[in-house]
């Protein structure tokens, strides 16, 4: 590898610090390096096109962040974790600089994660808006900030399925299952399928049950004309949503991709470890 990015939590003293001890070690190791805060999507992708390898410190809502601005690039995420639970993680801080130099050299494995590609589509403006974001846990349409249920039209492949009253829906890819997803009731999904979710978020007198969604599918969600909602990608992109607004939701072409160094079939002994079970 000649060319490695890290990208930290702003605001984690430790991340900082230790972004910038790694940096210094990949120096003396003859390779290249630069620094990004994750809460800096545009300079994230400024400097990613070229990079052999992004090293994320923090937990998994600065991988989230990183994941935006790298994907469309193909470029390998490795994360070092500072958070709590660090589900996409791989090192630990006191392993971070052991464990560096096997990367370096060519070492791991590539695990390539679905994305979601969530299209908004404002009321009037028929199917040519351009408001495209992509999806590594989850994108939800919920409630704003009044406490009442909404109204939310679900369709399958342009079929109606079901009017939800609920807080929200949450749309959660094999990685968010055991995000917000899984808090909702929805099932625990292997990271690897390609499978997304439809989760209702506390249903009133309407269809409850979780639904597993094979990847050629399109969900298309409309708020009811009456009410405001919020859109939510992946918990940190959030935007407002009038009544009457539609957004559809498909598998995206793109892929994240970690660099692991941990063994291929460690994910059930990882979740029992995270969730206490």
């Amino acid at each position: 590898m000649n060319r490695v990015g890290i990208v930290y939590h702003p605001l984690n003293k430790d991340a900082v610090s230790l972004a910038k001890k790694l940096a210094g070690f990949l120096r003396s190791s003859g390779v290249k390096s630069w620094l990004s805060s994750a809460w800096e999507g545009d300079e994230v992708r400024e400097n990613v096109n070229g990079s052999d390898l992004i090293l994320t410190i923090g937990g998994d809502g600065t991988i989230l962040r990183a994941a935006q601005a790298v994907a469309p690039y193909s470029v390998p995420i490795t994360g070092i974790n500072l958070g709590r639970l660090g589900f996409l993680t791989e090192l630990a801080p006191d392993e971070a600089i052991e464990k560096l130099p096997a990367l370096l050299a060519g070492g791991g494995w590539l695990d390539e994660r679905a994305m979601l590609e969530a299209e908004i589509v404002i009321a009037g403006e028929g199917r040519e808006s351009t408001h495209r974001f992509f999806a590594l846990n989850d994108v939800v349409v919920a409630r704003g900030e009044i406490a009442r249920i909404i109204d939310v039209e679900a369709s399958i492949d342009g079929k109606p399925l079901t009017t939800y009253k609920a807080d929200g829906v949450i749309i959660a890819t094999a990685t968010g299952s055991t995000g917000y997803s899984l808090s909702a009731g929805g099932p625990v999904l292997n990271p690897q399928a390609d499978d997304f979710l439809l989760v209702p978020i506390l249903p009133y007198l309407s269809l409850r049950h979780p639904l597993v969604l094979p990847p050629k599918t399109v969900v298309e969600l409309k708020v009811g004309t009456i009410h405001k909602a919020v859109l939510s990608v992946d918990g940190h992109i959030s935007l407002p949503l009038v009544g009457g607004t539609g957004i559809i939701i498909r598998h995206s072409p793109i892929k994240t991709r970690f660099l692991r160094v941990n063994p291929k079939d460690s994910f059930y002994g990882t979740l029992k470890r995270k969730l206490k079970g």
